[in-house]
């Protein structure tokens, strides 16, 4: 296959592109113990923390779904890529010119190589055009309506907001003029295709850059500006390879530190909107682009927020602020708004963190609200946030007359559903008894009402029900059990491994394969090589062992580690060592063997302080080669009752125990 990317650039590739920086550009990491890190799985929907990051190896590994590998393999997992797409990727990300095979077939192109990256390159000079451009004499509308809405040059250039010229394809022409081809253009989006030949599609328009978590430009909001435009108010850019509207959120990319820092998420419904939150200090501020905030947002934001079902979602501290975090919806007062609030609430029961409405009196958006009242206005409006549930109620009892007694009946039959469908069972009992006084009903009549909502079928997809199974304790450290076809596919080894987990003859050998692949010096300092083949019982654990050895045992890290400090490579030879090494065992495992090597290698050790991971590797890598000792003490004493003691191999059988048990009795000694 012509156009391979060099082995060692591959390498490379892997060492430099900090799996902790890539993966913490969707996901947010926390400590999960010394040198392991963890958060909410971006694969698979999981209220408890089972997505582990282990960054010295350079792997990742989710005990829910079973999805694991290294920095490669989640580029290419998450954005969609093909191997080689993901490695230009990163190699693009780090400054690195890669290589290629030459193997005599047709060279890549330079536009045949990094489809993905190429696209995103257009839109980064796409980018730097627009801004360019809106300091032009034509771009005055255009400064003009920033102006009228308290937007100064400055907050432009923090937005990056730009101006499409009217012209046909001046856009078309200057990226032409960047040696972008038409077949790229036409795929990113860009231009759009007429009778008369392809056209920029933005003309005539305030541009809004929008941008994923890592800060990539993937797409455009564009607002109309003149009268004789015959095209929407706002339009966006199409579905393409890297724009996909309903798993983007305009603002995340500056929104994403804050977000994780205060637990706290606003949703406005504007680009504009998003700009005043900034402006005034809410920071933590995004929108949707073009699309009503659905389930790929949702989960987005609670991996931001690291949004999980053990953060004690009812919990409020004293500041006001949630303890398991906070999703704060921000809508017009007017009819529209409020539906929209009612279709937030049905996807409220995805979230662990506590939602709420943050709706303005008199029906002012947050940029017209930043300019009637200031910034102080904005930072109230987010302050004086009314908890979802409480709005959705009140929501619906608004809409019968609660003067008289069959409103109030309808009230109830309205309200109830709602009620019912809160998760907190406790918070539930709470707006129960809300009610109650609300509708002016005995308690407990409202709370049987509820109960027996509670107990009535819903329709399938109303989106009310959880989705994506309970939380509750799973297989690995933290989490969720398998989930969807992933932990299916994946389960092999791991689930056979799994079926041992109450035998502590195999705890032991688990945890001593996980500070094999995570702590090899340790397991080179303690002789297991010398462990023998037949050492674990436990077939899955056996396997692993086989690929170890195959891949030179420990001594193959020695080896490594050796090298690098002959070359240089200064105080992290031992991690990037480890690391090597480790990537050389899971390039030798197959299948489901694969997958549980990568488990083992992302485990979070039971060790929370560096000092204590040493005599913790030795204390288990001792205890098995006492127990193999023990094992192999028992075969030979066994052989030796069997045998005659004038056979000559007699002699040397007695010779073996003799060692063996002089052996286990260092071990004893140095335990």
């Amino acid at each position: 296959m012509a156009g391979l990317i060099r082995r060692e650039d591959i390498t490379a590739v892997r060492e430099r592109a900090k799996i902790e920086e890539i993966v913490g550009q969707h996901v947010t990491l926390r400590s999960a113990g010394v040198g392991s890190m963890k958060g909410l799985c971006p694969f698979h929907d999981e209220r408890s923390p089972s997505f582990h990051v282990r960054p010295h190896l350079g792997l990742w590994h989710c005990f829910g779904c079973g999805e694991g590998g290294d920095v490669i393999s989640f580029v290419q997992k998450i954005d969609h890529l093909t191997f080689t797409e993901a490695v230009e990727t990163l190699a693009a990300k780090a400054g690195m010119q890669l290589r290629y095979e030459d193997d005599g077939g047709p060279r890549r192109s330079p536009h045949e190589a990094g489809r993905r990256q190429r696209l995103l390159d257009a839109h980064r000079v796409a980018a730097e055009y627009y801004v360019a451009q809106l300091a032009s004499p034509e771009a005055q509308t255009g400064r003009d309506f920033l102006t009228a809405r308290g937007f100064d040059r400055s907050a432009a250039e923090q937005f990056g907001i730009g101006y499409a010229p009217k012209g046909w394809d001046n856009l078309g022409r200057h990226l032409r003029t960047k040696n972008f081809t038409q077949e790229e253009l036409t795929a990113s989006g860009l231009l759009s295709q007429g009778q008369r030949g392809s056209y920029d599609r933005f003309r005539g328009r305030l541009v809004w850059p929008i941008r994923d978590p890592a800060g990539a430009v993937v797409g455009f909001g564009a607002r109309k500006l003149y009268d004789d435009d015959p095209g929407p108010k706002y339009l966006n850019t199409p579905e393409t390879q890297i724009y996909k509207k309903s798993q983007v959120l305009y603002g995340i990319d500056l929104a994403k530190r804050e977000i994780a820092k205060n637990r706290r998420v606003v949703v406005v419904e504007g680009y504009t909107d998003v700009m005043a939150m900034h402006l005034a200090g809410v920071g933590t501020a995004v929108a949707t682009c073009g699309t009503a905030f659905g389930t790929d947002h949702i989960k987005i934001v609670r991996r931001l927020l690291g949004d999980s079902a053990s953060s004690a979602a009812g919990v409020m501290l004293s500041s006001g602020s949630a303890v398991g975090g906070e999703v704060i919806f921000t809508f017009d007062g007017d009819a529209a708004g409020q539906k929209a609030a009612l279709r937030a609430f049905e996807q409220d029961q995805r979230f662990a963190s506590q939602t709420f409405v943050a709706v303005e009196p008199s029906g002012m958006d947050p940029c017209d609200l930043r300019q009637a009242g200031g910034d102080e206005a904005v930072r109230s409006l987010v302050a004086e946030r009314e908890p979802l549930f409480r709005f959705a109620i009140r929501s619906v009892l608004a809409q019968v007359d609660l003067n008289t007694a069959e409103g109030r009946v309808s009230g109830l039959r309205v309200a109830a559903p709602v009620v019912a469908r809160i998760r907190d069972h406790a918070l539930r009992g709470e707006y129960a008894r809300e009610l109650a006084g609300w509708l002016g009903m005995e308690e407990s009549s409202v709370r049987q009402a509820v109960s027996r909502a509670a107990r009535a079928p819903r329709a399938a997809g109303d989106g009310g029900g959880h989705q994506g199974g309970r939380p509750g304790p799973g297989p690995g450290p933290g989490g969720d059990g398998p989930s969807g076809r992933g932990g299916e596919q994946n389960g092999g080894a791991r689930a056979a491994a799994l079926r041992y987990a109450d035998d502590p003859v195999a705890r032991l050998e688990r945890q001593v394969l996980e500070v094999v692949l995570q702590l090899p010096q340790h397991a080179l300092e303690a002789g297991f090589d010398d462990l023998g083949a037949d050492t674990f019982v436990v077939p899955a654990h056996r396997a692993v062992h086989d690929v170890i050895r195959a891949a030179g045992g420990v001594q193959g890290f020695g080896q490594i580690a050796e090298q690098l400090a002959a070359s240089g490579a200064g105080t992290n030879a031992t991690e990037r060592a480890a690391a090597s090494w480790a990537e050389q065992v899971r390039g030798l495992a197959e299948g489901p063997v694969g997958v549980l090597v990568t488990e083992l290698a992302v485990a979070p050790l039971p060790q929370d302080r560096a000092e204590e991971l040493g005599g913790y590797a030795r204390g288990v890598l001792t205890a098995l080669l006492r127990m193999g000792m023990t094992r192999q003490v028992a075969d030979v004493k066994g052989r030796l009752q069997r045998m005659d003691p004038n056979d000559p191999a007699y002699a040397e059988a007695f010779a073996d125990l003799v060692q063996l048990e002089e052996r286990r009795r260092q071990l004893n000694d140095s335990a």
